[in-house]
């Protein structure tokens, strides 16, 4: 694979070193910086053409509404959760994406969000696409999943923040 600069860049000229974002404790894009930066440098600098398939079809540019530590909703489903990873494109198996009735499908160049998710019934993993998710508002209640804790520290406004041991 071609080799990509370690800047960020635009027409004004240098917006970060793309290893700033990972050394900056408290900035939520910690593991989403990464990939957009990715996704950044491979669309501007490097021939698409000469990519592998897979990296090919990806958006030149994937806006992520939500970042780690996020509380979200599903629109449909109503189940909530908070965000802990973000793929800046569909990133799970085939099987799991046919799986979806085709009519309510979604498409797969939009971020999908990894979150610890909780409804009536209990705690899981959910894999949802942004299309899918709204911005959980007025943090009454926190969201009950096991991992939560090891992940994140709940601030008294109700946020959630990674803890500084997981930064790396």
């Amino acid at each position: 694979m071609p080799a990509v600069s370690s800047r960020l860049v635009d027409e004004h000229g240098p917006l970060a070193d793309a290893g700033d974002f990972a050394k900056k404790p408290g900035s939520h894009f910690s593991c989403t910086a990464a990939a957009s930066y990715y996704i950044f440098a491979m669309s501007t600098v490097v021939d698409r053409s000469s990519m592998p398939a897979s990296l090919a079809r990806m958006p030149l540019v994937a806006h992520a509404r939500f970042g780690i530590g996020d509380v979200v909703r599903h629109r449909q489903y109503g189940f909530r959760g908070v965000v802990f990873d973000v793929d800046p494109v569909f990133a799970n198996s085939e099987e799991w994406y046919e799986s979806i009735p085709e009519q309510v499908r979604p498409a797969r160049e939009q971020p999908y969000y990894h979150l610890f998710a909780e409804n009536d019934e209990g705690s899981y993993i959910a894999y949802v696409s942004q299309q899918n998710l709204v911005a959980e508002t007025g943090l009454a209640e926190p969201v009950d999943h096991p991992a939560i804790d090891q992940l994140f520290r709940r601030a008294a406004d109700g946020s959630y923040h990674l803890r500084g041991q997981r930064w790396h």
